[in-house]
């Protein structure tokens, strides 16, 4: 413990972090984000006579997943700790200041390199002593390993909800809606129209650069909607890949692909397969499958190996 001139406990100024994965809860009046921080500030106080004082800023992160650093409470706390406002980091446990390895070692080295001490209230943890370094990295193993197996089971989870045609969720298409249950695709008669002429243009011969600039002239655009959290998502104009990719998209057929493979889908039709096939085909006429020599201005060294999924065009530097 480290004391002042007149024997007294050198102040230890404490930063409390909390972290929850997921947003569902946080709205009601007391979450899992402020017990992790009255368990917090219940060890700080019990550390009083060590001089530990507990700092106002609060750092909480709801809805951030431990998996990356990319979080907007951790940033500023690592900000604040690079400046020397903080002596201690507390946590209700490991894996809600980090779930990865890697980052950690990161923070730690972050840490070590400004004198900042690192405990867990409900783990016995102290980055003081190679023991205490051993037993964290011991635990934060075994998050990183419940995390990866979480994530293998949701994957697994959607992969069959999404074999039997259920919508499990991702960024809307045009065409489509949400029904107010957040389960399936509804159409939308405005936006079926438009895909429904895309498709009918390109079969009739025209070029996607053509249509482009018809649909730009009628001011069409991209897919919007809205999350639940009230954050507007898409709206853009239309451009050349967007046209790509719904002449490419096997949802409009009223199927759903997974690892490769067609299954029908909850959700209707908006063009019939028949139609779907006559534009794969022409699209893989249509594309460019090499890169003649002759064409190419400037030596690329991916030239022939890069090709689009969707398509299957080869890709070519610019």
């Amino acid at each position: 413990m480290a004391t002042t001139n007149n024997g007294t406990p050198k102040p230890v100024r404490c930063a409390i972090y909390t972290r929850k994965s997921t947003e569902e809860g946080l709205a009601k009046d007391f979450n899992t984000l402020d017990a992790q921080r009255e368990s917090g500030e219940a060890y700080t106080r019990s550390q009083a006579g060590e001089g530990w004082l507990l700092l106002p800023a609060q750092y909480d992160d709801g809805g951030y997943t431990g998996a990356n650093m990319d979080r907007p409470a951790l940033k500023r706390l690592l900000a604040d700790i690079g400046a020397g406002q903080v002596d201690c980091v507390v946590v209700y446990k490991v894996d809600r200041l980090s779930r990865n390895i890697r980052d950690f070692a990161k923070m730690m080295d972050l840490f070590d390199k400004h004198h900042v001490n690192f405990v867990a209230v409900t783990q016995p943890i102290n980055t003081t002593t190679s023991m205490g370094r051993l037993m964290l990295n011991v635990l934060l193993s075994f998050a990183q390993f419940e995390r990866e197996m979480t994530s293998e089971r949701t994957k697994d989870k959607q992969s069959a909800a999404r074999k039997k045609g259920k919508w499990t969720g991702g960024p809307l298409v045009l065409g489509y809606d949400l029904d107010p249950r957040n389960t399936r695709l509804l159409i939308n008669a405005e936006e079926a129209e438009r895909v429904r002429s895309i498709f009918h243009w390109y079969l009739e011969g025209e070029s996607v650069f053509s249509i482009t600039a018809k649909i730009t002239k009628s001011g069409w655009r991209n897919k919007q909607w809205t999350t639940r959290g009230g954050k507007p998502y898409g709206g853009q104009p239309l451009r050349r890949a967007h046209i790509y990719s719904v002449l490419a998209n096997s949802l409009y057929t009223g199927r759903i692909r997974v690892d490769g493979e067609l299954y029908p889908g909850e959700h209707e039709a908006i063009i019939d397969e028949n139609t779907f096939d006559l534009v794969q085909a022409r699209l893989k006429q249509n594309c460019t499958h090499g890169d003649p020599a002759h064409r190419t201005r400037m030596e690329s060294l991916l030239r022939g190996l890069i090709y689009c999924t969707g398509c299957g065009a080869a890709m070519y530097q610019t």
